[in-house]
């Protein structure tokens, strides 16, 4: 299968997860804090950082695709000026850098969960 294909069947699973999981955290939390943007931001870094060791199809199709449309920079950027407007300025910058900070914290645990286990 050609790369594209593999980018374009990842993609419409992770905008179909990051879509459902979204609408399910706000039914269950609400909408005063960007709970699903940071959770599927999160998981896919995790994600992305296990498919280090992977073959490039695979990496095509799961990371380039599916995490690619499952996590969001947009969103995230949105959400976080969206709060910050809301006079929420501390959550704001609490997003902003926790998301950050535990997005890059996943990224290297799941390298290291990948170093482990293919190793």
């Amino acid at each position: 299968m050609t790369g594209w294909l593999l980018v374009v069947a990842g993609g419409a699973v992770g905008a179909v997860l990051r879509y459902l999981t979204d609408r399910a955290v706000r039914a269950r939390l609400g909408e005063r804090f960007p709970w699903g943007t940071w959770l599927v931001n999160v998981v896919g870094c995790a994600f992305i950082g296990l498919l280090t060791g992977v073959a490039a199809e695979a990496r095509l199709l799961l990371a380039t695709g599916l995490c690619g449309a499952l996590t969001t920079y947009s969103t995230f950027a949105w959400e976080t000026v969206a709060l910050a407007g809301r006079d929420a300025r501390w959550p704001a910058a609490g997003y902003a850098v926790g998301s950050v900070l535990t997005g890059l914290a996943a990224t290297v645990a799941g390298a290291a969960v990948a170093r482990v286990w293919w190793a």
